[in-house]
């Protein structure tokens, strides 16, 4: 059981075999309080449609053993593109992953905050951000799940280099209620906040908290990098196995910003390594007063 004034632990977990079989199975073999899926193809644009009665048996089964889920929208999501076929399908795919995200019991979805691809077309980025997700969020109920953008490794012409650069993207969607932050400690310090130093997740988090507001930070992608800090390389690594180390996840779990963002593994391997990893952080937790 997750504990209540602390984050909750869990990880990516597969849904080859159906998420009611195979994520709820992943989830009890490796201890997670809290589980992300992919809701389609994360690699395509196709949207399938929902089965029903393998939604409410996942729903179901995800209540009954209290694990909270969480959805990450397909990867070519990138609602900055200049291609309009791109721009046209990212919203498309925004909507239908939080649609999707709805039907399954999420409580949020993850869209990486991608990119204006070329300079000259930042200004524009903004602009059509505004106007395709303006409708989208427009239909969001308060039941349904969070928007959470998630800031990239700051490569090329990034929306979100660095996090002060939430700013403008939170601005382009009106601060709508409904939007909030899922950060990936591998991105952040890949784009150059340094949080493997002493005193560096807790100063990253405070910042994080000035710009957006404790309530909005919804969620953690726990991942260890193979890359130094400000080397924009997205490579993710099991915790404790990079350049991070384990000390900055012990003051993650410890900041009070946190404790209704559940952390979610994203790094290598399956049961075996999601289970040590979970276990490690729980014995972290339980450290903290």
């Amino acid at each position: 059981m997750a504990t209540a004034h602390l984050p909750r632990l869990g990880a990516h977990t597969p849904t080859s075999g159906g998420m009611a079989k195979r994520s709820i199975a992943y989830a009890e073999e490796i201890g997670a309080e809290a589980i992300q899926v992919f809701a389609s193809n994360p690699r395509g644009w196709a949207m399938p449609e929902a089965n029903p009665e393998a939604d409410k048996a996942f729903r179901d089964k995800a209540e009954a053993l209290d694990i909270e889920t969480y959805v990450h929208a397909p990867f070519l999501i990138n609602l900055g593109s200049p291609t309009a076929s791109t721009y046209e399908n990212s919203v498309a795919s925004t909507a239908y992953s939080l649609k999707r995200g709805r039907e399954i019991g999420a409580k949020g979805v993850v869209i990486h905050t991608g990119s204006a691809v070329d300079a000259d077309h930042l200004p524009n980025a903004w602009k059509q951000i505004k106007k395709g997700m303006a409708p989208v969020l427009k239909k969001l109920k308060d039941e349904d799940p969070w928007l959470l953008l998630e800031p990239t490794a700051g490569q090329g012409q990034s929306l979100v280099k660095k996090l002060d650069d939430l700013v403008h993207y939170f601005d382009a969607l009106e601060w709508h209620p409904k939007v909030g932050v899922c950060l990936d400690t591998c991105h952040v310090f890949a784009a150059g906040h340094d949080i493997a130093k002493k005193g560096g997740m807790t100063e990253t988090l405070d910042l994080l908290v000035s710009i957006v507001g404790v309530e909005r930070i919804q969620l953690i992608h726990a991942n260890d990098s193979m890359d130094i800090c400000g080397a924009l390389k997205d490579r993710h690594q099991n915790l404790g196995e990079g350049e991070i180390g384990l000390k900055p996840f012990e003051e993650l779990l410890a900041h009070p910003a946190i404790a209704n963002a559940p952390l979610i593994l994203e790094t290598p391997g399956m049961e075996p390594e999601h289970g040590r990893e979970v276990a490690l952080l729980k014995k972290m937790r339980s450290k903290i007063k």
